[in-house]
């Protein structure tokens, strides 16, 4: 191998680096803690709104570097909205998920309209709506908290102690179900990689060595597997993961397998041309500001799940969060570059700071200030090796 194949392949593969030496970390100096079957799934069910605002807010990024300001604002918003329609108003939970979809939707069409049909900048656009629904929120709860008991929604959307997919097969103290998932999900992996794999060959594709693919597949499929492993001695699956897994492999085939993703990267690398070439610039950045709206609903119904509440300070620094997640996880500063999965492994390691930071007593403020230097680390890295690459 020459040395500027593997320079590529340590680019490629930098963030899965760090977040196994990051993770070793934290076991060592946790002894152990951070990697409990009960905090691993609480990993899950805390960072659960990050996967899924962090899969949104990378089509914002891959525009052109662009970002979403009022997510956290209007998680808030959308929860407040929500909760006050069940608990004061007495609507069915049906009713008020539909209500809540239908609210983001619109916040998020609002949105998109100024940025994409007005040419007002993404920054300001969002940084109005941050404090325009941050202030809604505070009128809808009357700056109160309102206490959320319906157990169905609760149940659905992750929140409690006994929101997991039931064991069926009766496991005693081991979530069978939860293992045979994790066995399916690499069997499946493993199949659609070799039909990859046997596709490329077929027309004539550029393909890495067969041996740098098992070595992968084995890698990932150790991963599956003890990730359910764990999660199986605790509880099993938290339903809050049901959730993300769907966003994350519908938002994951939409960026890499549709002719729509495609258009977000051609925004983002270059738009003039893309305008140029008869693709609707205006569509792609309405659709990606929209989208965003639409998932904020989503985290807003994961977050008041969770907390069993709604409050006026929810949400807050949620943005931060998603955006830092999609710079950590390799999207570009510039827009056109990034991924799905790359997002997913930024937001775990920045969950993995978080909580193995607090399970060895580190005060919040300094939390911060290692959140902070770890994102301009990551965009400092971008910047370095794009002028690198030219």
């Amino acid at each position: 191998m020459d040395k500027a194949k593997l320079m590529n392949g340590v680019k490629k593969y930098t963030m899965i680096i760090v977040l196994v030496l990051v993770t070793l970390f934290f076991t060592w100096q946790t002894g152990g803690k951070i990697l409990l079957p009960q905090n691993i799934s609480n990993l899950i069910s805390q960072n659960a709104y990050v996967f899924v605002l962090a899969s949104g807010m990378l089509l914002c990024i891959l525009t052109g570097g662009n970002i979403d300001l009022a997510v956290g604002s209007v998680v808030c918003f959308v929860g407040a909205v929500g909760a006050t329609l069940m608990e004061v108003n007495g609507w069915n939970p049906v009713a008020a998920t539909i209500m809540m979809i239908l609210v983001g939707l619109a916040i998020g069409a609002w949105q998109a309209f100024w940025i994409a049909y007005v040419h007002v900048p993404p920054f300001i656009t969002t940084l109005a709506g941050m404090l325009v629904f941050r202030g809604l929120s505070n009128v809808v709860l009357d700056g109160l908290t309102v206490s959320l008991t319906n157990e169905k929604f609760i149940q659905i959307f992750g929140g409690g102690a006994n929101c997991y997919i039931p064991d069926f097969f009766g496991g005693n103290g081991f979530n069978i179900t939860c293992m045979v998932f994790g066995i399916v999900a690499s069997a499946i992996y493993v199949l659609v990689q070799i039909k990859s794999r046997m596709d490329k060959a077929k027309k004539g594709y550029e393909m890495e060595p067969l041996a740098a693919s098992v070595v992968k597949m084995v890698v990932i499929c150790a991963a599956i597997l003890a990730f359910t492993f764990r999660l199986s001695q605790y509880k099993g699956i938290p339903t809050s993961l049901v959730w993300v897994m769907i966003v994350v492999l519908v938002y994951g085939y939409i960026t890499s397998k549709t002719t729509t993703g495609r258009y977000f990267y051609a925004v983002g690398g270059n738009e003039k041309a893309t305008k140029l070439s008869g693709i609707n610039t205006k569509k792609v950045y309405f659709i990606a500001y929209a989208n965003m709206g639409f998932l904020a609903a989503l985290a807003g119904m994961l977050t008041i799940a969770r907390q069993t509440s709604a409050n006026p300070t929810q949400g807050t620094n949620y943005e931060m969060d998603a955006i830092g997640s999609c710079f950590v996880g390799g999207a570009s500063a510039y827009g056109g570059i990034g991924t799905v999965p790359g997002v997913i492994i930024g937001a775990l390691l920045m969950g993995i700071i978080n909580q193995g930071m607090s399970i060895m007593g580190v005060d919040a403020n300094y939390q911060k200030v290692v959140k902070g230097l770890v994102l301009l680390a990551a965009v400092i890295f971008d910047v370095v090796t794009k002028k690198s690459d030219k």
